[in-house]
This record gives structure tokens, C-alpha cells and sequence, in this order.
């Protein structure tokens, strides 16, 4: 399985709305953009797709921007995947709509099964909360110049 840039933009700006939670203003696409190195035009469909699966809110006007709905920890990362990527399949057969030429009767279907488990196992268990907080260690490791 191979996330696009839709999914890895997307979880990036969600980490840069996760840095603002709870200041009380939201963040301006453009502010999003020049932060995590996305193009703002590409954002903004992205971050259209978030506030209809609920992830975001959004506000108009010059005092406008975006903010997260719930607490960056309560946001898995399988949501956010789902919501830009569509459903986590490893392999075309395992999606119920799938007609399987084999009658899912091949020897591969449960080892894919297992990698499509693995990898939502992964992405559930990991937090936008989290990906924030490593975020932060790296900026401040990063700044660190020594001698």
C-alpha cells in the first residue's frame, strides 16, 4: 500500500493545526502551507475533504483559518487516512465489492489480510497528538546548534 501526497499533506497539516489546539484562533491555510512546504491551492482541496469527514472546522473571513474539532490525541491516524485515501487495502480483493476471479479462494487472501490488519493496527494506534509531539522534538533538536 502506498499513501499519496494527499495523505501525507493531510496528515502534515493536521500536525500544524495539533502545534495551535486549544489557542483559540484558527490557522490560515496560507500559515499552514508555508509551515509543513505544502502548495496552498492543493491544501485547501484537502482541507475541504477533512471538514466533510468532520476532522476540521473551518472559518471564513479575514479572521478566518482552521481549526480541529476534537483534541489532537483523540484524532487517529487511520481516520485521517481513510478520509483522504479511501479504505486501506493492500489488494484489490479484499474490498467487499471486489469479485474475486478465484472466488477468494487463493492461498494469498489471508496473508493479505494479516498486512491489511498490521497497517490499520499501526495507523489506529497512532495519534495526530503524537505525530505533533515527535514534531516537536525534531524542531528542537533541529535548533540546537553546539560547538
Amino acid at each position: 500500500m502506498r499513501i499519496s501526497t494527499k495523505g501525507d499533506y493531510g496528515i502534515r497539516a493536521l500536525i500544524e493545526l495539533a502545534h495551535h489546539y486549544g489557542e483559540g484562533r484558527p490557522i490560515q491555510s496560507s500559515e499552514i502551507a508555508a509551515r509543513q512546504r505544502i502548495p496552498e491551492s492543493y491544501l485547501e482541496q484537502l482541507l475541504a475533504t477533512l471538514r466533510r469527514a468532520g476532522l476540521i472546522r473551518s472559518i471564513r473571513g479575514p479572521a478566518g483559518g482552521h481549526s480541529l474539532v476534537r483534541h489532537p490525541d483523540e484524532i487517529r491516524v487511520s481516520e485521517v487516512v481513510q478520509a483522504l485515501e479511501g479504505r486501506i487495502m493492500p489488494i484489490e480483493c479484499l474490498d467487499d465489492s471486489s469479485e474475486c476471479s478465484r472466488s477468494g479462494g487463493c492461498a494469498q487472501r489471508e496473508m493479505w489480510e494479516r498486512v491489511q490488519q498490521a497497517i490499520l493496527d499501526v495507523l489506529e494506534g497512532t495519534t495526530i497528538g503524537e505525530l505533533a509531539a515527535k514534531d516537536r522534538q525534531r524542531a528542537v533538536r533541529a535548533d540546537r546548534y553546539v560547538i
